[in-house]
Parts: structure tokens; sequence; C-alpha cells
């Protein structure tokens, strides 16, 4: 066995020895093999790259402490030093939080002295703030007063918002110290707050905190700061409200009377005293602020009945007050106010100032009607148009019922009845109207007897019928407007609710309502605003109409304004509704142009616009084919190569229109607007009133559209074209004349069907060759999609033949692996063996040693 063994060693050695390559090769290929697996598993471990280290958000310069890391604890500690604090929360990558940026380093600067700013990067996932916050939009401003807090900012992310904000939550309270500053205080149109609260303890009364962070609360409700709160220390001073006792909370209110907290009902505290406050205000002017993206802010607001948008130039941290602002705020004041005087005096206006007309019925030969049309004051004086009579052809109907009903009774009455002066009055109604009544006084008199009723009553104003102008122009006296205007929300169903935006930060909207121009120009000259920078429209969301306020040159803001307001609230409003569109296309699209036409080609398809509907569609010497569409309708899409065939094949005759319009981008009047898109409709030639809509149960084809067109064109029934006597009389026209005009114009259109059918007869031959070329084309690429799949079958067998040699390396390679461990064994076990042969073979010499030496002992010994 151990024989073996030696010669098994040596031969591995001998191999060794003579092929050393080959045990090295091995060893490279199996260190080769492992790093390659290791690589493998590796990659299934970590695909994404770690994400960068924050950075400074903020510039070394800013006064602006910026976490950068999300060290949130660091919040607290800098919030607990300051009595102000604003902490700014953003994500680098954010661009409102990159835009906002700019303006919260330019209100740091003024303010550093007075607030800390401090801004937190809320999006690194290592970062405190972002494990302990779930924000779901940036930016995002919170505000600490001390220990009250947070209070977030939700107004637009501009520098003089922003510090508006911030002065107002470091001086939540305005200090009255007298009677002239309280007074000063409470004639702004915004609801105002007093606290009388005497400091005559030290250091303060224990409910001026409490009303304080109530004046702190409001802010977190509203961040304009509309309810203004303000404290008095004096006696004196709060005797003027009449304040007596100390700790007392006030709300002024104009429009109703004024309130003091009920401290017995409620308890005094900050929540219960913004609540109350907030309850119990009076607001006749809104300010709105939509966010800029989608939100339901306006929607809810115009839900709410008429609204009046009030678009001014508004600046947050102006000293005075902005001049239009107060205008506005006094317009809606005296809107609002709602005096029980203005009711009792309104019959005595009533009654002081009217203008009569003269009315002879049919039916009576001896009874006079006098129709008086009693006007309040105000707009007698304030209109150009000073008696405004129904007509009886137009309006008149229970008018004239009514005098027929009133003069020929009293006409028909007995003898005995009648009175000696044959005079009787009394007042009715023709329509619902704050402004004017009628009474009719029934009088029997003498043809020759009105010259002397006329003397006898010199006041009296007679006019004759006439029909309501377009417009009122504004009076020239502010006074006698300002009477027209006042209580007029309880003078009518029609009412407004006031609101305003900033003309800067909601200009788009101002656009889509009806503004001209660009951001920059809406500060100087726009229509409405007549270089002070508004622009005013009345929107009804439940009629889906809106007006827009055209102000004359010399008209002032006020005037305009209550003209505009008393326009709107009268039973038969005067206002024009206003429609938006598109402006006018130079040229239509490029695939509805004539191919053959290069030099300013016309459009086959009319695309009409809100100002050009109307002059194209009644064109009286032109059928109208109007297609109506949206861009967002999938059906109408699939309609234009229909719509384009044929107003390609109508394109030489001149007497046929192929038109579309956009309903989605343009407003049109209502008795043109369709219940669903897509429709077409038909406005013959001389017939326009006689409109007729495609069958809706019919598919909109090219032969259904032909059909559709010769059934009901005007040019079929030109005969029945309106023509008086006087001008067939002179032009000769006769049943001759209109037979040679219907031949001449059918010949026309047949000449214009054979000039289509040539062009069809060349587009098909050009499809034809278009469809030869595009089979040759096939046929060659299919001929390289072939190729491609023979040299992809090429490549799969070589793919497989590399991957089977690959395989077969791997097997060897692993084979060669085993035997170099199995020889390394052996070598191993050879050298054990040999150990211990060896140490066998010296313990055996030994042994052999030590017994001869015995042996020598004991023969010496026995010789």
């Amino acid at each position: 066995m151990l024989r073996r063994v030696r010669q098994s060693l040596r031969q591995v050695l001998f191999l060794m020895a003579r092929r050393p390559g080959l045990l090295c090769g091995a060893i490279v290929l199996s260190v080769l093999l492992i790093l390659a697996v290791k690589f493998t598993c590796s990659r299934a471990k970590n695909v994404v790259a770690a994400a960068r280290p924050p950075v400074r958000f903020f510039s070394t310069e800013a006064p602006v402490v910026d976490l950068y890391l999300g060290q949130l604890d660091q919040v607290e500690r800098l919030r607990s030093m300051a009595e102000v604090s604003l902490i700014f929360f953003y994500a680098p990558w954010c661009a409102h939080s990159m835009a906002a940026r700019q303006e919260v380093q330019q209100v740091a600067k003024k303010l550093a002295k007075q607030v800390q700013f401090v801004a937190v990067n809320c999006w690194w996932s290592q970062g405190k703030c972002r494990r302990q916050n779930r924000f779901y939009q940036y930016p995002i401003i919170h505000l600490f007063y001390r220990r009250f807090g947070p209070i977030e900012y939700k107004g637009p992310f501009v520098a003089p918002y922003v510090e508006s904000f911030v002065l107002r939550v470091i001086t939540p309270l305005t200090y009255l110290p007298s009677r002239a500053t309280l007074e000063e205080f409470l004639s702004y149109h915004e609801p105002r707050v007093v606290g009388f609260f005497q400091f005559n303890s030290s250091p303060q009364p224990p409910g001026y905190i409490t009303y304080l962070s109530s004046a702190l609360q409001a802010l977190k409700r509203d961040f304009r700061g509309i309810v203004r709160f303000g404290v008095v220390t004096n006696k004196q001073v709060a005797e003027a409200i009449s304040l007596e006792e100390d700790e007392t909370v006030y709300l002024y209110r104009r429009l109703n009377s004024s309130l003091i907290f009920p401290r017995r009902e409620r308890n005094f505290t900050s929540e219960a005293i913004c609540s109350w406050v907030f309850e119990h205000h009076e607001t006749v002017l809104h300010w709105l602020q939509p966010p800029g993206t989608k939100s339901r802010l306006l929607e809810h607001e115009l839900t709410k009945g008429p609204a009046l948008l009030l678009f001014l130039p508004h600046n947050p941290l102006g000293s005075n007050p902005n001049p239009l602002l107060q205008q506005v705020a006094d317009i809606a004041v005296r809107y609002h106010s709602c005096d029980i005087n203005n009711h009792s005096n309104l019959d005595k206006s009533f009654t002081s100032h009217s203008c009569c007309q003269s009315v002879l019925l049919p039916e009576s030969s001896t009874s006079v009607c006098e129709v008086c049309l009693s006007l309040s004051q105000s707009i007698l004086t304030s209109s150009s148009i000073r008696c405004m009579f129904p007509s009886m052809a137009h309006g008149g109907d229970v008018l004239q019922s009514y005098l027929r009903h009133c003069c020929l009774h009293r006409e028909s009455a007995p003898m005995s009845m009648k009175t000696t002066t044959s005079l009787g009055c009394s007042n009715f109604l023709n329509s619902y109207s704050p402004f004017s009544q009628y009474s009719a006084c029934c009088r029997k008199v003498e043809p020759q007897l009105n010259q002397s009723q006329t003397k006898e009553e010199p006041d009296m104003q007679r006019v004759p019928l006439m029909a309501p102008s377009s417009s009122i122009p504004p009076s020239s006296d502010p006074q006698q407007e300002g009477d027209g205007i006042t209580g007029l929300w309880c003078q009518t169903n029609r009412t407004l609710r006031f609101y305003v935006l900033d003309v800067a930060l909601n200009w788009p909207l101002a656009v889509r309502l009806g503004a001209t121009g660009n951001r920059s120009a809406s500060l100087h000259q726009e229509p409405g605003a007549q270089g002070d920078g508004s622009f005013a429209a009345i929107v009804n969301l439940k009629d889906e109409v809106h007006y827009v306020l055209h102000r004359s040159p010399k008209a002032t803001l006020t005037e305009s304004l209550e003209a505009f307001i008393r326009n709107f609230s009268a039973p038969y409003s005067l206002l024009q509704r206003h429609l938006v569109g598109e402006e006018e296309r130079k040229a239509g699209d490029e695939d509805t142009r004539h191919p053959d036409k290069h030099q300013h080609p016309r459009p086959l398809i009319t695309e009409l616009t809100t100002s050009s509907f109307l002059p194209s569609v009644m064109d009286i010497q032109k059928d109208v084919l109007l297609f109506y569409y949206t861009q967002w309708c999938g059906f109408c899409s699939v309609l234009n190569h229909v719509i384009i065939q044929l107003a390609r094949l109508l394109q030489g005759n001149g007497t046929i229109t192929v038109a579309r319009v956009n309903v989605a981008r343009n407003d049109l009047p209502w008795e043109f607007m369709v219940d669903h898109v897509p429709s077409i409709l038909l406005f013959p030639k001389y017939r326009k009133h006689f409109s007729v809509k495609f069958p809706d149960d019919l598919p909109i084809t090219l032969p259904n559209l032909l059909h559709f067109i010769l059934q009901h064109s005007g040019s079929v029934q030109y005969a029945d074209k309106p023509v008086t006597a006087s001008s067939g009389a002179e032009e000769g026209v006769g049943p001759g004349v209109i037979f040679r005009a219907e031949f001449l114009a059918l010949q026309h259109e047949v000449q214009a069907l054979h000039h289509a059918r040539e062009r069809l007869s060349q587009q098909l031959a050009q499809l034809w060759r278009d469809n030869r070329r595009l089979k040759f084309d096939t046929r060659s690429l299919e001929a390289q999609n072939a190729e491609l799949q023979r040299e992809r079958q090429s490549l799969e067998e070589q793919h497989r033949e590399k991957s089977w040699q690959l395989g077969e390396a791997v097997r060897r390679l692993q084979e060669l692996a085993d035997t170099s461990e199995n020889l390394l064994n052996e070598n191993t076990l050879l050298r054990v063996l040999l150990r211990a042969l060896k140490d066998r073979t010296e313990t055996k010499e030994q042994e052999e040693v030590e017994r001869r030496e015995a042996e020598q002992r004991r023969n010496h010994m026995a010789s």
C-alpha cells in the first residue's frame, strides 16, 4: 500500500515538473470563474446609486438659517430664541420653492432684525424633518409668535404679500390711544374688533393675552387679515363706543347693530372669540386669490349667485389706502345699506318725479288716459332717458289692456256713479322694478280742453313714446348717483356679491373674461380700465352669462360702476352679454388649402370666431354649411376628412360656403348654440330664418351631406326671394327671367360638378400611382425582411454554437479544477505517508542499533 502511494506521488510530481503551465492555467480559470459569480450576485443587490448629499439652498449672504440636512431639532432651538420666527419648508428640486426663495430672501433682508428666518430641507430622506412631517406640497411657510403657532401662510409667494403677512403677525393688534384714531380705525370697510383693557395692574390684564391670541387665530383663518383687531386702554376713548366694563370685546358692524362678546354664554378663550367674530362679522367686499392650480375656489364662490369681479392694482405694503379700493368699498357699503328710511321714502320719490303720456284709446272718443311713469329721483336725474314707456307693439300689452279696462269701464258707468270731475287715478306695476311704477289717470274731457289741461299741469313733462336705449350714461353728480344705489341690495332680486382680485396676479383670468392686452399693460390701459388699471365684470354662473364694464372716457370708476350695477339690477337689463372668442385666423390649415394654388390660397373651410360668426353666417348671398366641433371631441376629428372632401367638391361653387366653429373657445348667441357636438346646420341664402339641422339619425357621409345641401339650398327656391313690386317693375322681372336665372344657376352647378369630377379623377389616378409605388415598396421591404430573417437565424445558430463551446470550456475547466484538487489531496496524503514511513524506518534503525549494542554488551560481558 505504501509503495503504491509513493508511486502515485512520484507521478504527480513528475507531471507538475514536466507541465507546470497546466496547473497554473487551471488555478487562474478557477479564480476568474469565482470572480464572475461574485460580480453577478453583487449586481442583484444594489442597482440604484446613492443620493448625493444635499447642499445649501439659500445663498450665504441671505439672513436665513439654512438647515439643508433637515435638522428639525435645531428649529425648536432657534424658534425659542426669537419672538417671531418664520420657518420655510422646501424641497430643493421644486420649481415653486426655487421661485419663492428669491421672494423670501427679499423679505428676510428687510425684517432680519425683527424675525428669525429659518429654512428647512424637508425632502432629504435621512433628515429628521422628512421622517416626522408628511407635506403634500412645497413650499410651506409657518410663522410663530412666541409660543403661539404655527400660523400657516396660504397666500401668493410674492415678497409684498409675504412681508405684509409677517408684519401682521408681528403687530396683530392696533393700539388706539385717542378717539380720533378710534374713529379712523372704524371708518374702513373691513370688519373691526376693539378690545378694552385697562393696564392698571402689573404686568398686564389677564384677558389681554387671550385677546392677542384671538387676533393670531384670525390670521390662521384668513392670511389677508381682513378682520382687524384693535385695543383701547383709555376709559374715555372706550366710552366713545359705549364700552364701560374692563376686558370687553366689541365687534363693530356698519349694516347691523354692533355686538359685544357674551362672556356669560361663551368661554373667554381665543378660539371662542375668533369663532364668534367670524360668525357675526359683516363683509361686503370679498378678496379672492385663486391658487393657480386645480381648485374649486372660484366655482364655490360663483355658485352663490351673480358676482361682480373687480380686478384692481393692489399693493399690500401701501401706507395709504388704495383710492380705487376705497371707491369700490364705498359703493359696496351703500349697496348693502338697507335702511328703513329708504323704504318709507321710496313712494314719495315716486310721486314727486314723474313724466306722463296722453293715450287715446280707439274704442273711446271721449275718454283720455294720462299714463304717468313715476321714477325715483336718482334715476330721473342720472339718466338721459327721463321717460321709458313700453311701446304698444312691443311689451305694452299689459299696459294697453289695463287702460282699456280702466277707462272704458269708467265711461260705461251709470251717471249716478260718475264724479263731477270725471277724473280717477290708480297705480299699477307693468313689471317688477325697484325704480319705477305706472299711474293711470282717466279723464273725460273735450278735445279742445287738452291745451288747457297742459297749462293746468305745467310740472308734468310730456314726451313721445320711445324705446329704451342700449346704455345709460352715468351722471355727473356723484351725490345723486349715491342715492340711486343705496339699499339696492334689498330692493331687487338680482343681488350681487362683490369680489376684489389683484390684477397683477390674476391677469389671465381677466383676459378670459374679456380684458385685452398683456400683463404689463394691465397696470396702464385696457378696456374698462381707462388708465387706472382696473377691470370689472359681472358673472352670472346660473344663467351662463357675464357682462363687461366698458367705461366712457370722461366717467370715473364710481359713476361707471354704479350705472353698471343699476343696469344689471333692472328687470329688463340693458347690458349686453359679452362673448369671448378666439382671434381671427389669417389663413386656414395647410391640409384645407387647394394644392394647385400657391399665391394667397383661399382656405377650403372657413374658420369662424365669435366676431366673424354673424357676418359670415348671415351673408344673404351664400348658403352656409356650418360644422360645430370642439378640440376635445373625438367624433369631430373623425369627421374632418368628410368635411374636407365636401369642401373640395364645392370649391368651384361660389354660392356655398363650408365653415366650422369651435364652440369650446368661441361664445355664440344662444339662438345659434347646439345641444351636442358634432352638429351640422345649413343656413340657406335669402332665407336665413329657415336654417336646417342635419338629421341625427343619418350617418355623416359625403353623399348624405351633398343630398342635404341640394335639398335645402336656397338656390333651388330662388323665386322665394322677397322682391318688392316697384323694384320688379323697374327691373322687368317676370317668370321668364326667373326661370332663366334658375337655368343659369343649375348650369353653373352642373359645370361645377363636372370640374369636381375631373379633380376627383385626377386624385384617383394619383392615388392609383401612389398605390403601385406602395406595392413596390412593400415588396422591397418584404425582401429585406426575409434577408433579415435569414441573418437572424444565422446569428441564432452562431449564438447557440458559441454558447455550447463556452459550456464545454466551462465543463473542462471544472474537470481540471476537480483533478487539481484531487492531486493536491493525494499529494498531501503521500506526504503524510512518507513522513510516517520515514518515522517508522528511523525507529526500526534505532531499534536495530540498540539491539546490536545490547548484543555487543552481552558478548563483551560473556567474554
